[in-house]
């Protein structure tokens, strides 16, 4: 298991963890500043300033991506199916344009809250199959760009809306299906967020590899959690194992970002992000 508590050079923020104090531009200025050297990107962000801005920004610091978010999203009703294609396709294009090693699916739950207005359906096990078929398809496409899509669990209090795919065994499978070969052209992104409580984690991990561990994520769950999307913890403020799952990854051979993704309205949204940006370091030191 890798050392990091002498510096940060494995550390990758994820820019959803200062979405609300700058505009992506400024945030990559703030982590040059702070000698961060990866960031994630949200495609919201990248529209707001553009691709091109955005890509010329990361080559002049220097940085390095630790994926790109994200793609999926894709249970929808057959008026909205070739609108889903078309925006997973674009998310491939944008991921390969800033030289992403992978991008993040958030595959979607029910279709009339995965891509509203699709038509209601409580059917979850038609999204789950919608899901697979989906990532089917644009691996296809994918395979043609050489860009890696990392298939992202959620906890399972995100089934509904934001993703079906809530365990690491029910995300391999899916690879397994689609990629057996293990090419390295789809794997998974593991949070700890949305995994830290599965009995199986170890086992899945195991299963998962080298070659199918394409990102790590990091952050705590707080106790209690007082918002389902909006109040996840800063390392160390929570009761994660962290270092137990990272060593974990890196016994498989996983020797890439430890990516710091917080979404956080009740607290670190709302402070400076010079601070937040010197406590991930901090933490990412004695908690990660």
């Amino acid at each position: 298991m890798r050392d990091f508590s002498g510096d940060h050079a494995w550390l990758s923020l994820n820019t959803a963890t200062v979405r609300e104090q700058r505009d992506l531009l400024q945030i990559i200025e703030a982590c040059a500043r702070h000698e961060i050297r990866a960031i994630s990107p949200w495609r919201d962000q990248v529209a707001v300033v553009g691709l091109e801005a955005t890509a010329a920004a990361i080559r002049r610091h220097g940085l390095k991506l630790s994926g790109y978010c994200r793609g999926g999203m894709f249970p929808a009703d057959a008026e909205r199916r070739q609108e889903m294609r078309d925006d997973n396709r674009r998310a491939v294009d944008e991921a390969a344009a800033l030289g992403a090693p992978c991008l993040v699916l958030v595959v979607g739950g029910l279709p009339h809250l995965s891509r509203p207005p699709s038509a209601v359906s409580h059917d979850i096990a038609l999204a789950r199959s919608q899901v697979e078929d989906g990532i089917a398809e644009l691996l296809d496409y994918a395979r043609v760009v050489r860009m890696p899509l990392a298939i992202e669990p959620l906890h399972p209090m995100y089934a509904a809306d934001r993703a079906c795919v809530n365990t690491l065994a029910h995300a391999l499978d899916i690879c397994d299906r689609l990629d057996a070969e293990r090419s390295g052209a789809l794997g998974v992104a593991v949070d700890v967020y949305h995994v830290w409580w599965d009995p199986d984690l170890y086992a899945g991990i195991r299963r998962a590899g080298r070659d199918r561990l394409l990102a790590f994520h990091v952050c705590d769950w707080l106790v209690p959690t007082r918002d389902l999307l909006l109040d996840r913890g800063m390392m160390g403020d929570g009761v994660i194992e962290i270092r137990k799952i990272r060593a974990a990854v890196e016994a498989e051979g996983f020797a890439g970002f430890s990516e710091v993704e917080i979404f956080s309205e009740l607290d670190w949204w709302a402070r400076p992000i010079d601070e937040v940006l010197t406590t991930c370091i901090a933490r990412h030191k004695t908690a990660v």
